[in-house]
């Protein structure tokens, strides 16, 4: 087959792919490309496995067959495996496909990418020894604190419950962004530090409004609803879910009067209420 053909083919197979959205239309793409010889081409089968693994609900499976049929996957495979399976009902089998990774391509070492989704498995599964394992690897690599592999490791000691771990290693990152700000807050909110949250909190170079619904959600759950207004008030811009917050939050609180109080607040401002407000309002099934 002639180079331009083969781009022309390559294209168009990338834009029928682009179109999937159930396993039957995945299956008939990967049918045109071992029809075409494409099947062994490393982009186009690596943009069919993150489809697959990533975008369809039902076709991780189908994913990893077409991986084991390819002779020799990269690290972007790998990962794009690894990531699939994170959010599985089995997260912690991406460890298998780790392990598989370095046996099979020991010359081409795990990238941030690799130790970020194997976090987050180990985060879902609330594996702390996993993830331990998962952070010396990450050091014996350098990635320790890379600012994505940095930012999981603090979400992932959350998630086990170990916030004095999760602050240690967002302490040791050079030059932390909004995003890592907010998964310290989150780690502090989480095993309900929220003294330890308000000082990260005050300690924000920059605070965008996912900082800000983090305390709003933190306060109201840990029924400190003065502090909760008090953060409302503050705030610079709103949208529902800060709304949401407040409402769940002092309904919960069996605060009922502020509540709808908020809720007829909510309405005058021209917010549209989101599911959950609704629910709680007028419960809604």
């Amino acid at each position: 087959m002639k180079k331009s053909t083969v781009t022309v083919t390559k294209q168009l197979c990338l834009s029928l792919l682009h179109k999937c959205k159930t396993l039957k239309t995945v299956k008939q793409v990967y049918a045109f490309t071992c029809k075409t010889g494409l099947d062994t081409d490393r982009l186009v089968v690596g943009k069919l496995l993150l489809h697959c693994a990533v975008s369809i609900s039902d076709a991780l499976d189908y994913a990893r067959r077409i991986f084991l049929h390819f002779p020799d996957p990269d690290v972007f495979m790998y990962n794009t495996i690894i990531r699939g399976l994170t959010e599985s009902d089995t997260p912690l089998s991406s460890l298998a496909a780790f392990v598989e990774m370095r046996r099979r391509i020991w010359t081409a070492p795990p990238d941030s990418f690799s130790f970020a989704f194997l976090l987050k498995g180990a985060a879902n599964y609330g594996s702390l020894r996993a993830g331990v394992q998962l952070h010396c690897h990450a050091m014996r690599h350098g990635l320790d604190t890379h600012l994505f592999v940095g930012t999981t490791l603090v979400s992932m000691y959350a998630e086990c419950g170990c916030v004095g771990s999760a602050r240690k290693v967002f302490e040791e990152m050079s030059e932390p962004n909004v995003v890592a700000w907010n998964a310290v807050v989150t780690a502090c909110i989480r095993c309900a530090d929220v003294e330890g949250a308000e000082e990260m909190f005050d300690r924000m170079p920059i605070r965008n409004l996912t900082s800000w619904n983090v305390m709003l959600a933190g306060y109201t759950k840990a029924g400190e609803l003065e502090l909760a207004k008090k953060a409302f008030l503050e705030m610079p811009v709103k949208d529902d879910v800060s709304w949401s917050s407040m409402i769940t939050g002092f309904a919960q609180n069996g605060c009922f009067d502020e509540a709808f109080g908020f809720f007829r607040e909510l309405q005058w401002v021209g917010i549209r209420p989101n599911d959950t407000t609704r629910k709680m309002v007028f419960g809604d099934e």
